[in-house]
């Protein structure tokens, strides 16, 4: 698969505050590729860049192969689809997502055939003639997604297209989007603070910090096998402990926890642990497994996502765990003491 997006050595300042740091990437044509991270750290300045709406201190973009440099927004093959929407309240659902194409003074009949096409592709078949005010949260993002795909851009920009929505619409709206790129093909590239999102959507995720790009990878890699502390302790929940080192070069918490089956030769000064890496009563055959005793503090009860706040004995490490959803832990309760078991693989050190 070819590359739809390369971004050259990117750098983008304003007056003495650099907002984006030398970030190179390629987006692959067809590709669904996310941005991820916290407010302020530069991703939708890295969007506008892309865009046109900013430009480049330095270095280039090129969309399939040609340099953007000096290529106005409107004459860029990209459109962008914004948190906020900015759909015409005075028009119907037809007239908002016909709006470019009349724009470009397209026949009645291409206009008509192309705006039918993508409304029954975002499943909006029976809404031309709604008032989009009328819509639900939903239905009105599927027309802003329509009114930029209906344009045949090469590239769909979203900035946070998500975060106006109440927290069940978005979790609908994350596998609806995902389907809908599959379905439609267009390469989409995805600005969101929201790790569940870039996780469940992306083929690629951008972790970004301070106008730089942490990591690339797929959602699973990123995931498993964070290659900095601030990828292991932004992506996904994690226990994170601070270290010294031992006599003997094993693991140390600050707290006083020590990891007997992991050394560490580097210079780590801290620990991360995934709350379901844990494994509750761990059989004692298991191979390069620790085993340790931790006394429940409290049960954080959240359904599926139900967690132990525990303490390691010994210790005042306080560590969360996370809950299998098993009859055989049902009967827990605050103040018990249970063993648990952590591969030393998952321990990741920094």
């Amino acid at each position: 698969m070819s590359n739809i997006l390369e971004i050259k050595n990117l750098t983008k300042r304003f007056g003495d505050f650099t907002a984006v740091k030398d970030v190179n990437f390629t987006v692959k044509d067809g590709g669904f590729f996310s941005i991820l991270g916290s407010s302020g750290c530069g991703k939708s300045t890295l969007l506008r860049i892309i865009a046109g709406f900013e430009t480049e201190t330095e270095g280039e973009v090129f969309i399939r192969g040609e340099s953007m440099k000096g290529i106005p927004p409107e004459r860029r093959p990209v459109n962008i689809v914004f948190q906020h929407l900015a759909l015409f309240p005075m028009m119907n659902v037809r007239e908002n997502v016909a709006f470019g194409l009349k724009r470009l003074k397209l026949s009645k009949t291409e206009i008509d055939s192309r705006v039918n096409e993508m409304l029954g592709r975002v499943g909006l078949d029976g809404y031309e003639k709604k008032d989009v005010k009328a819509l639900s949260g939903g239905q009105r993002q599927r027309v802003a997604i329509a009114r930029s795909l209906v344009m045949k851009p090469s590239i769909l920009l979203l900035d946070e297209p998500l975060g106006a929505l109440d927290r069940k619409l978005r979790e609908h709206m994350k596998v609806e989007l995902k389907l809908l790129q599959r379905e439609i093909g267009t390469t989409f590239i995805y600005i969101t603070h929201d790790q569940s999102e870039a996780l469940v959507m992306s083929d690629e995720i951008a972790v970004m910090h301070e106008g730089h790009f942490e990591q690339i990878d797929t959602p699973r890699n990123l995931y498993k096998n964070p290659k900095t502390a601030f990828v292991a302790g932004f992506v996904g929940d994690s226990n994170r402990f601070e270290l010294k080192k031992s006599e003997n070069g094993k693991l140390l918490t600050a707290k006083g926890w020590k990891i007997n089956k992991k050394s560490y030769k580097g210079t780590a000064t801290v620990l991360y642990i995934r709350p379901e890496a844990l494994i509750i009563n761990p059989s004692s055959d298991l191979v390069d497994v620790e085993i340790f005793d931790i006394t429940i503090k409290t049960i954080l009860f959240d359904g599926s996502n139900t967690k132990l706040a525990t303490i390691v004995t010994g210790t005042t490490e306080e560590l969360l765990i996370s809950l299998p959803q098993n009859a055989e832990f049902d009967g827990l309760e605050e103040g018990q003491k249970l063993q648990v078991g952590i591969h030393c693989d998952d321990l990741k050190c920094y």
